[in-house]
């Protein structure tokens, strides 16, 4: 066969060797907003070095054996002895060790913490997904566990240690400590006072022993686990060790890991509590109000994750289309392509940018940003959890059909999108918590309206989308019904009224004629032709 045939032409270089930070204009103007400046130059060095990290050949090569080699469950070993142990390619411990190390689980112990940990979290997790669960349900723990200071003062500094001690063994023992999480059951799902997990306790104080079935408990390996359980008084918050202090394995059977559609990397699982060891955490019958604040970070994290996979769908879109050359010129400069891929770069800009403001506002700690967050956080993870789906779809679409082939790497992102969905509550528990926080807390209505009232003035289809949403809110009756659609308003409203004060002119006048002037179709691509489309692509280029 002549040598000729096998000339490749017309092909994008692969994106690689790139900084995923530096490369993302949104995300660093939005570290620099946010973050005190005395800050600012060490956090865009680790940042860049992240970035530069997430964006290299290793590390990418890392991403797919870690998908490629699923994690694998050792039930006994070979003489029959229990040991309920699971198997990961090294290229998974060296993704979550690199995670560990970059600071990952810190928020809550250094200045800006939050803000540093969301911008590395969307850098870091661009190069694999999988991994992100046991890092943010580590970094998650440490509100939860603050509910009994003595666990905390155990267990705190193990959490936010930069280092990443893989292994079973007393925590006590280790330089780090990595946490799950079990709260659903098969016959509960989201409603966890459905749980029948039962907690009877010992005769040392604080502690009891469970019995029951968890139908989800990722990151098996994990030291230590926040799982739900009944005790006298009720629902109750528990820790559960994975190796008890003596060196003996807790009662933790893992019965089987559950076959995803995407999040290959990760271990999901199954597991049976007999008689298994547990700390009280908070008081009994207050489970839930123990766990929620550990609900409510990882909740933020979902919002991060998907602007994350939302950011590197754009990233390879644009970045192919700059490349390729169709019909006589490169496919970016061609309109329709061009209004295509100015579609995703808004939606993930306003992802991004309404994920650091949040992060901003845990920083702040302020009630009134805490009365924000009361809001803010499940109408983001209704709304922006449920754009990344559609939005990777079309990215993928982007590259024709060299996307629908493993190699580009858009089948993974593609798989891994409508997790950060279900995750932490799917988009109805969202919608509902909404609705429960609007009727008993007026003062969380009230935090968010200021926050998007600030631009108030700036844009007219911004003041008339604010405005039919005070329409939608002065009645709440029989409400549940539309839900959906008042959180949705609400996301758009909070997102343009960020983009109209943050972004440059031409992202913020496309955002508000599509999402809030209705001036969009229904499908990705569909942006008014007159807006300034060359100026919102260019602007989300990877620029390699």
């Amino acid at each position: 066969m002549a040598a000729s045939t096998h000339t490749v032409t017309n092909q994008a270089p692969p994106l690689v060797g790139y900084d995923v930070f530096t490369s993302d204009r949104a995300l660093v103007e939005g570290v620099g907003r946010h973050l005190d400046p005395a800050l600012l130059e060490s956090a865009r060095d680790e940042l860049s070095l992240l970035g530069r990290a997430s964006g290299s050949a290793q590390v990418q090569r890392w991403g797919e054996q870690a998908n490629e080699n699923p994690p694998v469950l050792h039930t006994h070993d070979r003489y029959g002895n229990r040991i309920d142990e699971v198997e990961f390619h090294p290229a998974w411990h060296r993704l979550l060790g690199k995670a560990v190390a970059s600071g990952l689980t810190t928020a809550w112990s250094r200045p800006g913490g939050h803000l540093r940990r969301a911008a590395g979290f969307l850098v870091w997790t661009q190069a694999e997904g999988g991994h992100g669960c046991p890092v943010s349900m580590t970094h998650a723990a440490v509100p939860a566990l603050r509910a009994d200071p003595a666990l905390a003062a155990e267990w705190e500094p193990r959490l936010t240690s930069t280092v990443y001690d893989a292994g079973l063994r007393p925590a006590s023992q280790k330089a780090g400590a990595i946490f799950g999480m079990g709260m659903t059951e098969k016959q509960g799902g989201s409603d966890v006072r459905a749980n029948t997990t039962r907690a009877q306790a010992l005769a040392e104080d604080g502690t009891y022993a469970l019995t029951g079935h968890k139908w989800f408990c990722s990151a098996p390996m994990s030291d230590g686990f926040l799982v739900l359980a009944q005790a006298g008084q009720g629902l109750t918050c528990f820790l559960v060790p994975r190796v008890l202090e003596d060196g003996s394995r807790n009662a933790f059977a893992i019965q089987r890991l559950k076959d995803k559609l995407g999040n290959k990397s990760n271990a999901s699982s199954e597991v049976e509590f007999d008689g298994t060891w547990a700390r009280r955490v908070g008081d009994e019958g207050r489970g839930v109000r123990t766990i929620i604040e550990m609900v409510a970070a990882t909740r933020l994290d979902c919002v991060i994750g998907s602007a994350a996979l939302m950011r590197q769908a754009v990233a390879q879109a644009v970045h192919h289309a700059t490349y390729r050359e169709a019909f006589g010129g490169k496919l970016v400069d061609k309109p329709l392509m061009r209004n295509v891929l100015a579609d995703l770069a808004l939606e993930s800009e306003a992802a991004t940018t309404l994920a650091l403001r949040l992060a901003a506002a845990y920083d702040d700690g302020s009630e009134q940003e805490q009365a924000f967050l009361r809001l803010a956080v499940p109408a983001a993870k209704y709304w922006v959890t449920k754009r990344c789906t559609p939005l990777v779809g079309e990215a993928l679409e982007c590259l024709g059909g060299n996307g629908y082939v493993e190699e580009s790497g858009m089948p993974r992102l593609l798989r891994e999108a409508p997790l950060n969905s279900i995750w932490e509550g799917s988009g109805n528990v969202q919608a509902l918590d909404v609705l429960r926080a609007l009727q008993r807390e007026p003062r969380a209505l009230n935090a968010f309206l200021q926050e998007v009232g600030t631009a108030r003035g700036a844009d007219h289809r911004l003041d008339g989308a604010i405005k039919d949403l005070l329409t939608e809110l002065a009645d709440l009756e029989g409400i549940e019904g539309r839900a959906r659609r008042l959180v949705e308003r609400m996301a758009l409203v909070l997102q343009g009224s960020l983009l109209v004060r943050y972004a440059p002119p031409e992202v913020a006048d496309a955002f508000c004629a599509s999402r809030l002037g209705r001036d969009w179709g229904a499908a990705f691509g569909t942006l008014p032709h007159s807006l300034d489309l060359a100026a919102v692509v260019e602007r989300s280029a990877p620029g390699v």
